[in-house]
C-alpha cells in the first residue's frame, strides 16, 4: 500500500523550507506582495528626503547664526574672534554672541575660519554635511 504525500503524512525539514515565501507568491498574490514592498520603499524615500531637508535648512541657520555672530563680535572688538568658544565667551563680559557652540544639523561642530579665505573682511562657517567629512563633496556652507 502506497502513501500518497498530498496528505497529512511525514514531511522532512527541507521540504518546508520556503513553504511561507511558495504561498506568498503563489498566484496572484505576490502582486500584492511587490505592491505593498514598493509602497513601502516609496514612504522610506520619501521620509528620508524630508529627513535630509529638515537637517540642511538646519545647518543653513546655524551658519547664519554663526555669521551674524562673527560680524558682531568684529563690530566691538575689531578682530576676529580665536574660537567658536570666544564667541559663547567673550573676553569682554556682558555680551555673549553665542548661547552654545554652533552645531549642523546632524549634531555636528561647525568649522570656523576667520578672517575668510576669499573675503579678509568676511568669515567662512562650513559643515561636513551628511557625510561627516570635509573631504566628501557634500559640505554645506
Amino acid at each position: 500500500m502506497a502513501r500518497s504525500r498530498k496528505g497529512r503524512g511525514i514531511s522532512l525539514p527541507w521540504e518546508q523550507r520556503g513553504v511561507w515565501a511558495r504561498q506568498v507568491l503563489a498566484g496572484p498574490r505576490w502582486k500584492v506582495a511587490l505592491l505593498v514592498l514598493l509602497l513601502l520603499l516609496g514612504a522610506w524615500g520619501v521620509a528620508r528626503a524630508a529627513m535630509d531637508q529638515a537637517h540642511l535648512r538646519e545647518t543653513r541657520a546655524a551658519i547664519a547664526e554663526v555669521h551674524r555672530a562673527i560680524e558682531s563680535f568684529r563690530a566691538d572688538l575689531g578682530r576676529c574672534p580665536r574660537s567658536t568658544q570666544e564667541l559663547v565667551d567673550p573676553p569682554r563680559p556682558g555680551r555673549g554672541y553665542l548661547r552654545e557652540i554652533p552645531t549642523d544639523g546632524w549634531g555636528r561642530r561647525l568649522w570656523v575660519r576667520c578672517p575668510g579665505r576669499d573675503d579678509p573682511a568676511g568669515a567662512d562657517v562650513v559643515s561636513a554635511g551628511p557625510s561627516g567629512s570635509f573631504f566628501v563633496d557634500d559640505n554645506v556652507m
